[in-house]
């Protein structure tokens, strides 16, 4: 196992969409060859021969890193998980390490909210790349939104998220 992390290669470095003002923080190589990169404002996914995918961290919902394997499973706010098989050790603690804070920089504030039936949901709000602040509901896709009673509750719960931080309902 190599000391230093590799160093994000210049043609992986080429096919990043970085908007003005982004700028890489940290990155490291998969197992399958890709390159997880994590820029001030997204999450990239480049390919070796594929397309290079990019998530505003906003998209995230979550990851966790299982160290003995070097596996990060990441959630995504529509619900789908990826893994991501990182190739060395310290490529995959610093990179985490960034995830995390990239991720927590997004969120300003959460409230948990009961829903009939038990079921449960989140709503966060969020910052987007640029800074706007947004709402999103984060459940899993059994929650019916269009049940009256379930969509008064997620009503209810983004006021109070809202209000929370002096937001205009």
């Amino acid at each position: 196992m190599p000391l230093f992390p590799r160093r994000l290669p210049a043609a992986v470095r080429a096919r990043l969409d970085l908007r003005p003002g982004d700028t890489v923080l940290v990155s490291t190589e998969l197992s399958d060859g890709r390159w997880a990169v994590a820029s001030r404002r997204a999450l990239h996914l480049v390919s070796p021969d594929g397309p290079a995918a990019r998530h505003p961290w906003s998209d995230v919902d979550h990851g966790s890193l299982d160290p003995e394997t070097r596996t990060m499973t990441l959630r995504w706010v529509w619900g789908d998980s990826e893994r991501l098989t990182f190739s060395e050790a310290p490529g995959s603690f610093a990179f985490s390490q960034t995830f995390r804070e990239r991720v927590q920089q997004s969120v300003v504030h959460a409230a948990a909210v009961s829903l009939p039936g038990g079921k449960r949901a989140r709503v966060v709000l969020r910052r987007d790349e640029d800074g706007k602040l947004f709402t999103q509901v984060l459940g899993d896709a059994a929650i019916d939104l269009t049940d009256a009673a379930v969509a008064a509750a997620v009503d209810a719960a983004e006021d109070e998220v809202r209000d929370a931080v002096g937001l205009p309902r």
